[in-house]
């Protein structure tokens, strides 16, 4: 959790303005009691918002980093419904340039919106994000072998176990969910941690229950290699990320890092689907680990491709729009940024690719896919965005639409 200085600076102007603002709203009315309540909540607040800050974030252990994304949390949870109050406060009181009264009605919908938004940020933290939901999505493949049609993958992405410290409810619920679907593989794309392997040793026995046919596959993502701890020296880092790749091979997984694996179908062995697997590519400020050439390496030709990388900006910059035969591309990373409401999410304004399938324009049989995650990472909420599990089922595409 970075937190720069200026920005700091900049949000707590604006809480104290906002603050201020309402304040002034509060004291044109004769009882004092909701002004002086103002005044003690927004205290509290800003102590809590200190004691947040003065926490370590880098250096503390999982335990410290919880307390500190809950109290950010609440405190962004008063702080959000009173700038949506003090905007709408704002344009009801633009009628006044042309010495018109206010329009009451605005102030009254700002007032309403705020607590909307209130119980929706918690409505989020303490239920929605435990919502697990799957969504079935069908892909076409031009030449797919009939021994690979209808093959199921399930994904899923981004946990982030830290999150959930040492309670395992909901791990355990997400590989029910997952074992129930039957699929032939599983495959996670990355960001099983926040900061350090630490944070997964009380979800590995819940995870080593998952089960396919053809195995469990997972990559890593940008959170996986500690990137986010001061470590006391590269040997410490580099520890880190080995126990990591350890555990996942303790639970039965099979980490491709820059690599392939190769299944054959049963009753077809000409029949292959080859996963390929890469390291973190993704865009500024994270860095660049994967190596998609050294992933494909020996990779037959007449096999199946499946690519999987944690940022879907890799398959924006260098997958899409490239002779590169890979039909399907499956990523992670952005969360929906934990927020989608009716279709829509504020990730669309980082990633053009945030959630869903997403197809190549030059080449329609070439396909990204971006899983909106399971767990979370920096405020402990989802907003709709509920936690996803994919199940993909490949199939021929029919000849006549080639």
């Amino acid at each position: 959790m970075r937190i720069p200085l200026i920005p700091i600076i900049l949000v707590i102007a604006l809480c104290a303005g906002s603050d201020f603002l309402i304040y002034k709203s509060l004291s044109r009315f004769k009882n004092k009691l909701w002004k002086y309540l103002h005044l003690v909540l927004a205290a509290l607040l800003y102590i809590l918002l200190i004691v947040a800050l003065a926490l370590p974030r880098k250096e503390g252990d999982n335990n410290d980093l919880l307390r500190v994304m809950w109290m950010l949390f609440t405190f962004f949870s008063f702080y959000a419904p009173k700038f949506i109050y003090i905007i709408f406060s704002l344009l009801a009181r633009l009628p006044r340039l042309w010495h018109h009264r206010d329009i009451k009605w605005l102030r009254v919908g700002g007032a309403i919106l705020g607590v909307v938004i209130f119980f929706a940020m918690w409505w989020g933290a303490l239920i929605n994000r435990y919502d697990i939901q799957v969504r079935e999505v069908t892909i076409e493949i031009p030449d797919l072998p009939q021994a690979l049609d209808g093959y199921t993958i399930a994904q899923f992405s981004d946990l982030h176990t830290g999150t959930f410290g040492t309670d395992t409810a909901f791990t355990s619920k997400l590989v029910d969910h997952i074992n129930s679907l039957e699929a032939d593989m599983i495959v996670f794309t990355g960001d099983i941690v926040n900061r350090k392997t630490d944070e997964i040793k009380p979800h590995t026995a819940p995870l080593s229950r998952l089960h396919a046919r053809d195995g469990v596959i997972s990559i890593l993502g940008n959170h996986d290699y500690g990137d986010y701890y001061a470590w006391p020296d590269d040997n410490a880092k580099r520890a880190n990320l080995s126990q990591l790749i350890d555990i996942n091979r303790e639970m039965g997984w099979n980490m491709l890092n820059n690599a392939s694996h190769t299944i054959h179908a049963a009753n077809d062995s000409s029949a292959m689907l080859s996963i390929i697997g890469v390291e973190n590519i993704g865009d500024y400020p994270f860095p660049v680990y994967g190596d998609l050439d050294q992933a494909m390496n020996g990779v037959d030709d007449k096999s199946v491709k499946i690519l999987l990388t944690h940022n879907p900006a890799h398959w924006v910059n260098d997958i899409a729009g490239h002779d590169i035969d890979i039909p399907l591309t499956m990523s992670g990373h952005t969360h929906a940024m934990q927020i989608e409401v009716a279709g829509l999410s504020p990730a669309v304004f980082r990633y053009p690719t945030w959630g869903g399938l997403y197809t190549d324009k030059s080449n329609p049989d070439k396909h990204l896919y971006v899983n909106i995650g399971a767990g979370t990472v920096g405020f402990p909420m989802r907003i709709g965005a509920t936690p996803e599990i994919t199940l993909f089922t490949l199939r021929a595409k029919p000849h006549s639409e080639l």
